[in-house]
């Protein structure tokens, strides 16, 4: 039987609905509380550079107030390391951001972007914080990503949920042998991005990845379903798969 295959749950568009009329409500740290109970292992969060969902204060209340570990996803600037540095959560994913998307379209360029990764790579992992690069499911992708000394990354799945057919087999396949090769050089393989109930089985069912990371489908889904629900049966479908 292959390992258990962890669940982070992204809270990021709870904060986007709640900052929409502005105000307290809905709370993320009370989704992040729901989602534990679910049985997520883990809370992920991304602290945008224009603040757009996740804010300072709601990173400050996460790490006070609940009790699994907390994946700060953020860009690879001085100011987002000083946040990490600050709060040193458990983990901390190093993702590409573009002011004008409206969501992370794809994975960073760990191959052309070597130096200037390696100093935030370096920091946060002499801060004890697990390191984890949000790359394209390539070759040259986790090739560089073992030059970093990186010792996780998280595939980005976004390509493999908006195809069908023979063209989501062979993405699916991409996904499969990255995570094989990641295992096969000591690197943690993580995945996420547009995966749902429908589509998320036969990526959990890749026996290194060790995490998946998801957010917007599961928000989405709890507005019919409630969240907790939402979460338990995306738990369900992953169990299932391994």
């Amino acid at each position: 039987m292959s390992q258990r295959l962890r669940l982070g749950v992204n809270i990021d568009h709870v904060a986007t609905i709640r900052n929409a009329r502005g105000g307290p409500h809905p709370d993320p740290v009370r989704a992040a509380h729901e989602a534990a109970r679910a049985g997520a292992d883990g809370i992920t969060a991304h602290l945008r550079e224009d603040r757009r969902h996740i804010t300072d204060e709601d990173i400050d209340r996460l790490m006070a107030e609940i009790d699994l570990p907390l994946n700060l996803e953020m860009a690879a600037t001085e100011e987002m390391l000083a946040i990490a540095l600050a709060h040193r959560p458990h983990a901390a994913c190093i993702v590409p951001e573009k002011r004008e998307e409206r969501t992370t379209e794809g994975g960073l360029d760990a191959a052309g972007q070597h130096n200037q990764l390696a100093y935030f790579v370096d920091k946060l992992g002499a801060a004890n914080i697990r390191v984890s690069l949000f790359i394209e499911p390539s070759e040259e992708q986790v090739a560089a990503a073992v030059r970093l000394g990186a010792p996780v990354v998280e595939f980005h799945t976004g390509r493999y949920a908006h195809v069908e057919g023979e063209a989501r087999a062979a993405e699916l396949k991409r996904i499969a042998d990255a995570a094989a090769l990641a295992a096969k050089n000591g690197i943690e393989p993580h995945a996420g991005h547009g995966l749902t109930f429908d589509n998320v089985v036969p990526v959990a069912a890749i026996p290194q990845l060790a995490e998946l990371n998801i957010g917007h489908f599961l928000v989405g889904e709890a507005i019919f379903t409630g969240l907790e629900a939402s979460v338990r049966r995306m738990r369900d479908l992953m169990d299932a798969a391994r």
